[in-house]
């Protein structure tokens, strides 16, 4: 049997994280070898998103690298997969014919035997554009990138449809998991030792509302049964969707300590005509009240957003409220982003577009108005001390250790690179607008 090396690249989201790890796990078992890095890799998969035009430029890009290598060796094949594949798979086979696999979202399961057959054979595999799933991998990811964490999807595809998102045409319809599989999944990562397990969803509020007799108030249920597993010591979900947070949600987590208190709420736009036009189906004044349950239910929870600005039709004063609202509410972290033409989307074939230099003018007041707000916030948590998990070592200098509290804060201390995966108090020594520097206790 000849060995077969792979390397793994994700672009995006931890959805294409989670689905990375399921694939890494299914080829390993099959044989496969992961290389040290792609210059000794046969196939290099690359996991690729479609939110941004920048994202995909990127991938774009990546793929062109390769090109010189290949038409000397014949190696490394590409696999392009995820929600670009999905969307331009087959043109970018056509470009670069060192892609000899692609697969949407909804064709994971089939990668590795196309992969198999491109070593084998020649064969290339080329999935096309589908959502309805042929082919998946159910099962826990038997390998992760971080073995401490782990993601678990809860549902698939989107239903909102929301103007300017590709995701319902890339990643198909909603559609959730049934839930003891979820559970079933999520009691194997923690066997398989996973301290935290993060649930996935485009809307993850919205679980259930496919099966008979609707949604509401399935997903507190599931979360309960989740955060129920021995040996589970943290618990989180993204993404939320406004219309869809229940206050059972804030019940559960109040009752369940190891439900992390940190929750994404993207809001996109602070102006009611822009959330009308964006088709969000709830008002400014509907988000703000939601904000205001969530602190009063849980006084310590850490809120982030996501936000456009740009959007087809947005004026100055639409803008000023998005600003206004930011400095009205506080929110620990925002993405932020100007509005990126998706086609097919209608938002996209609006004639009232923003200029690429005004969006771009707008985003850098907003990150202006947001890093003011993150660094005030995380100077106030100095010298208090928190529960951190330590679980990998941090880009920002040798000997630091990245790690999270339960309200998502990255920590970084020096530690051994031994005392990954273990949980440590730590005192905040200093603060910066995106992490804090702490000792430990």
């Amino acid at each position: 049997m000849i060995e077969k090396n792979f390397s793994i690249r994700v672009i995006g989201c931890q959805m294409n994280v989670h689905d990375g790890d399921k694939l890494r796990g299914e080829l390993l078992s099959r044989g496969w070898r992961e290389a040290d890095d792609e210059n000794g890799a046969d196939f290099v998969v690359f996991f690729t998103c479609s939110v941004r035009e920048r994202a995909e430029q990127k991938a774009a890009s990546e793929m062109g690298k390769f090109g010189k290598k290949w038409k000397k060796s014949r190696r490394p094949c590409l696999a392009f997969l995820g929600c670009m594949a999905a969307r331009v798979g087959s043109a970018m086979a056509r470009k670069f014919p060192w892609i000899a696999v692609t697969a949407g979202p909804a064709h994971i399961g089939l990668v590795p035997d196309a992969m198999d057959r491109a070593l084998e054979t020649g064969e290339k595999f080329i999935a096309g554009s589908g959502t309805d799933v042929a082919g998946s991998i159910s099962c826990a990811p038997k390998s992760r990138g971080n073995p401490h964490k782990a993601y678990v999807t809860v549902a698939n595809g989107c239903d909102q449809f929301c103007a300017y998102c590709i995701v319902p045409y890339v990643r198909g319809r909603f559609a959730s998991r049934a839930p003891e599989d979820v559970i079933g999944e999520a009691r194997a990562l923690v066997r398989n030792g996973a301290a935290e397990i993060t649930l996935l969803g485009q809307n993850v509020d919205a679980y259930g509302k496919d099966f008979d007799g609707g949604g509401r108030g399935r997903f507190a249920s599931l979360l309960d049964g989740v955060s129920s597993i021995d040996g589970l010591r943290r618990v989180r979900f993204a993404t939320s969707h406004p219309s869809d947070f229940t206050d059972d949600i804030l019940d559960v987590m109040r009752d369940r300590p190891n439900i992390c208190p940190s929750i994404n709420l993207p809001v996109q736009a602070g102006s009611d005509r822009v959330l009308r036009e964006m088709n969000r189906r709830y008002t400014k004044d509907e988000y703000v009240s939601l904000v205001r349950r969530i602190r009063a239910a849980l006084p310590e929870s850490s809120i982030t957003t996501d936000l456009i600005v740009g959007f087809p039709g947005e004026t100055e004063e639409d803008f000023e409220e998005s600003v206004a609202l930011f400095e009205e509410l506080r929110f620990d972290l925002a993405h932020t982003a100007a509005y990126s033409p998706r086609e097919g989307t209608p938002a996209a074939s609006r004639a009232d577009q923003v200029p690429p230099a005004e969006r771009a003018r707008r985003l850098v007041k907003l990150n202006g108005v947001q890093t003011e707000i993150s660094r005030k916030i995380n100077a106030s948590m100095v010298g208090r001390t928190y529960e951190v998990l330590l679980d990998e070592p941090s880009p920002k200098g040798e000997g630091l250790l990245q790690g999270r509290t339960a309200t998502d804060k990255v920590v970084l201390v020096r530690a051994p690179l031994e005392m990954a995966g273990a949980f440590r108090a730590a005192r905040v020594i200093g603060s910066g607008p995106w992490c804090l520097e702490g000792e430990l206790v």
